[in-house]
């Protein structure tokens, strides 16, 4: 039987306390914006307007524009979530100080869009586009920078929505709980108003592609999963996922060509401003040559080496990177194998492996990088509360390599003997919860009608590849 959204979910005696809650939240976040250390009153009263502003989008995007007991109800998480995102934005961290308020300033002072042409920063020039607009106003742009951020935690709430909408249906409980845990997410809310990160910005678009092709619109999925990538390289964690959706029949293999299309519109600007085209091409191996250290406290698998243990640190690279390409292949192999009879949560549980076993396995992750596993965890759960247990482990192992950054302090090492693992139990975590994802993926039945797989060996397989349509492929 179908949930109602409306009166018989949300009586007056919870709507109307929920509304006043979440205004006194959204009250109590404007005098903390009043109160920021930086910028004039002007500015401040600017980042306040902009702070409701984004609360009125996700009030609107979460709930729709016709009035009810149901946006009553939403305006208790919401003003929450941007009350507690108010508290954080006078903090700087480190990576601001050194990096984004350094690429900020030199903006300022060489002209904006005009200096994109310059090596400036080591991000995508989607990303250089913002900060060369942000320089152009009288707003601190720690809080423009955050609040950039805190636009897509919106976003991602809204894709985070659609996705369970597709996986559980429009009138599920998932649909009313996914977009609200995702605001207030610990991660979530700490990578962008308190770090000044902007994963929010390539996990947003990650989900809403989700969300597109699962919801049989390939080609909106595969610009949206362009866009992600022109922002962070962290979405190749999930771009093999599309492959199976194109021997699946989900995606055509036209579809694929709108990726680099869409992929060289978004650079387009920085070349016709007079960016070199090596530089742009080039930034991702840039970031990746800095990396000189097995792990930067990522909860992976380096973790497992004790504290000083000498090792030889390219060998081990290099099997840390074999595992993560074995993973792939026999992923997409298994996929292959079902491809016929793919259902959507067997989608998002190989989404769930990809994002947790891959930076899991490879060399010089950061501890930002599971993001995407704690936001697909998630609302793995939500729609199927079995899963619960993938969440949380993810969530604790991906909050504590946060604490181990913000706090400059290892959380809860782990010590046998002589010897100290400062994330064995984090890495451990994050461990467990991939043997879970596998083993439930392994154990998800077929669609109804989806017949019995046969074994596929190596001629059956080459028989498969020989007949198959190709036509309807391409």
């Amino acid at each position: 039987m179908k949930l109602k959204w409306e009166a018989g979910l949300y009586p007056g005696y919870i709507a109307l306390p929920c509304a006043a809650g979440g205004l006194l939240f959204l009250g109590a976040a404007a005098l903390r914006i009043l109160g920021l250390a930086q910028g004039t009153a002007g500015a401040r009263v600017t980042v306040l307007l902009l702070t409701l502003t984004l609360a009125a989008l996700a009030l609107v995007l979460l709930s729709g524009i016709n009035w009810g007991r149901r946006q009553l109800v939403l305006l208790l998480p919401i003003g929450l979530a941007f009350f507690l995102r108010a508290l954080c934005l006078d903090h700087s961290t480190l990576d601001y100080q050194d990096f984004l308020a350094q690429w900020a300033a030199f903006f300022r002072e060489n002209g904006g869009f005009a200096a994109i042409k310059f090596p400036v920063g080591n991000y995508n020039a989607p990303y250089l586009y913002f900060m060369a607009a942000i320089s152009y106003l009288p707003v601190p742009d720690l809080y423009l920078i955050k609040l950039f951020s805190i636009l897509f935690d919106v976003l991602l709430a809204w894709g985070g929505q659609r996705l369970a909408a597709v996986l559980a249906g429009r009138e599920s409980s998932a649909c009313r709980y996914t977009p609200v845990l995702l605001l207030l997410l610990p991660t979530v809310v700490l990578n962008g108003s308190y770090w000044g990160q902007c994963d929010a910005l390539y996990g947003a678009l990650v989900v809403h592609a989700l969300a597109c092709v699962l919801g049989k619109q390939p080609r909106a999925s595969v610009v949206l999963l362009a866009v992600a990538f022109s922002f962070k390289l962290q979405t190749i964690f999930i771009i093999p996922l599309w492959c199976a959706l194109w021997f699946s029949g989900r995606v055509k293999f036209a579809h694929l060509w709108l990726f680099p299309l869409t992929y060289v519109g978004t650079i387009l600007p920085a070349l016709l401003l007079g960016k070199p085209l090596s530089d742009t091409l080039g930034i991702y191996l840039g970031q990746m040559e800095v990396n000189n250290e097995l792990t930067f406290n990522a909860p992976s698998l380096y973790q497992f080496r004790p504290y000083g243990a000498q090792i030889d640190e390219s060998l081990a690279a290099r099997i840390g990177i074999c595992a993560a390409f074995v993973l792939v292949l026999v992923l997409l192999a298994f996929l292959f194998v079902r491809r016929t009879r793919l259902s959507n949560e067997t989608l998002l549980a190989a989404a769930v492996v990809l994002t947790i076993g891959v930076p899991f396995l490879l060399p010089y992750m950061h501890d930002r990088y599971f993001f995407l596993a704690d936001v697909l965890t998630l609302i793995w759960a939500c729609t199927a509360w079995r899963r619960f247990p993938q969440a949380v482990l993810i969530q604790f192992a991906s909050l504590s390599a946060y604490a181990t950054y913000l706090r400059l302090q290892f959380t809860c090492p782990i010590r046998l003997g002589p010897y100290t693992f400062p994330m064995g139990l984090e890495a451990l975590a994050v461990l467990l919860a991939l043997g879970l994802s596998i083993a439930a993926l392994l154990a998800l039945p077929s669609p109804a009608g989806g017949g019995t797989q046969k074994r596929i060996g190596p001629k059956s397989l080459f028989n498969i590849l020989k007949n198959a349509s190709w036509r309807e492929i391409f």
